[in-house]
């Protein structure tokens, strides 16, 4: 995560001016629990906010509706990614309350892949194939922001459901796509969950993690 790619947003005319103002109030999430909602109640907590001060909606609000739900005041303040962040401020006017990449969550890990043990075990091939085209694509990302703007605007569907137009790629904030696994990074993750009682025990990503001959991918450099 980066700054500007995860951020609480209000309306002008609204009366919450900083994170203390959110007491009492409603902060919409995408979904009950989930990376919005942590990563909201990291930042709370490091500003001496009560997390239990704070309303969240029980049922999902979908990132597509969310500004919408912000801007008709069923929601007090709203959490956006990119690219719902940058359509909220230039076609609503939203304005930001807190940037959340900051504190505990700075920089934090927000999205990955996954595979079963078992799948990985019966297809060693494939999954090798997978990760040294995701590699590629984690490389252009980070060195092209053309290529990323490109990709977000043909993106099939209509905006905001999918495609992005192109005055919102041009400005809209870009996360980082590191290569690779770094155990520490998504520890934070882990620790962070336990924390705020996501995770009743602490759990070590250790577990988790495939082992380095894994993204060795000379075998298939001519692929």
């Amino acid at each position: 995560m980066q700054q500007g790619s995860q951020v609480i947003f209000t309306m002008p005319k609204s009366n919450i001016k900083t994170l203390a103002g959110l007491k009492g109030h409603v902060l919409g999430v995408n979904a009950p629990e989930n990376i919005d909602y942590l990563l909201d109640v990291s930042v709370l907590s490091e500003n001496g906010v009560n997390m239990d001060s704070v309303k969240f909606p029980a049922q999902p609000i979908p990132f597509p509706a969310m500004a919408g739900e912000l801007s008709s005041g069923k929601i007090d303040a709203a959490t956006m990614p990119e690219p719902f962040a940058s359509i909220a401020e230039q076609q609503l006017g939203a304005v930001t309350l807190a940037d959340l990449n900051q504190g505990a969550t700075q920089e934090f890990p927000i999205e990955g892949y996954v595979v079963t043990k078992a799948w990985a075990k019966a297809y060693p091939n494939t999954l090798r194939r997978f990760l040294a085209a995701l590699e590629q694509g984690q490389a252009i990302a980070d060195t092209n922001r053309g290529a990323v703007e490109q990709a977000f605007e043909t993106i099939k569907g209509g905006a905001p459901d999918g495609q992005v137009p192109s005055s919102i790629a041009a400005l809209m904030a870009l996360n980082t796509y590191p290569i690779g696994i770094d155990q520490a990074r998504l520890q934070r993750v882990a620790d962070v969950m336990h924390q705020f009682g996501l995770l009743p025990n602490r759990f070590d990503v250790g577990d988790m993690l495939m082992p380095a001959s894994d993204f060795d991918f000379a075998a298939f450099s001519s692929s």
